[in-house]
């Protein structure tokens, strides 16, 4: 996978005014969670959003700062929930030439047949964790539907990834599947629902 650069400065404040300071000048403070020790950093927030629409796990960013260059993975962040804006990233170093455990997105490809014939198709996982080196790392998991008839299902043992990248989601956990169309689950409350006015019309009349 492209490893994606990205500038940073090393903070040497660490009070909560200085983050504040930090952010009205453009910048998101962050924390690089290392191996030989944790750094305090600041990255600008134009280019940290320019590169990276959507935050996730799956991403490996080459952290260039005045005297460092580490690899890492966004393993948290906060947002305000009222704008949009990040305000704190937690970064976790990994170490090049050894395996990393984390998580990628799930992506269904192809049509199932299922589906075209009334099928409704459910989406049990969104994510899976897997193990394997940085420079194995995919960007999304994809799943090929388009076998799947109504009642068929995938499952994690049903994903073959190779010998460089280990799913570590237990095997008989349910990825997809399609399930019947609850067409008679409509029909019996529709019945229901008509015999339910019926027998208040009734009563009605036998009032009046």
């Amino acid at each position: 996978m492209e490893v994606k650069k990205l500038k940073a400065s090393v903070r040497t404040e660490k009070k909560k005014n200085s983050a504040k300071k930090l952010r009205r000048q453009g910048k998101i403070p962050a924390v690089i969670y290392g191996h030989g020790g944790n750094f305090v950093i600041s990255v600008d927030e134009h280019e940290f959003m320019t590169k990276f629409q959507k935050v996730s796990e799956n991403t490996i960013i080459n952290i260039q700062t005045e005297d460092h260059d580490k690899d890492v993975l966004v393993k948290d962040y906060q947002e305000d929930i009222t704008t949009g804006k990040i305000l704190h990233i937690d970064f976790f170093e990994i170490e090049r030439g050894k395996t990393l455990k984390t998580r990628v997105p799930v992506d269904f490809v192809g049509t199932a047949p299922g589906v075209k014939i009334g099928g409704i198709f459910e989406t049990l996982m969104h994510e899976v964790e897997i193990e394997c080196l940085p420079k194995d790392l995919p960007e999304k998991l994809e799943v090929d539907i388009s076998s799947l008839e109504i009642g068929d299902a995938i499952h994690i043992e049903d994903i073959a990834l190779g010998d460089a990248i280990k799913i570590l989601n237990a095997g008989d956990q349910v990825i997809c599947t399609i399930s019947a169309p609850r067409v008679e689950e409509e029909v019996v409350e529709e019945e229901e629902e008509e015999e339910e006015v019926e027998e208040e019309e009734a009563e009605t009349s036998e009032e009046e």
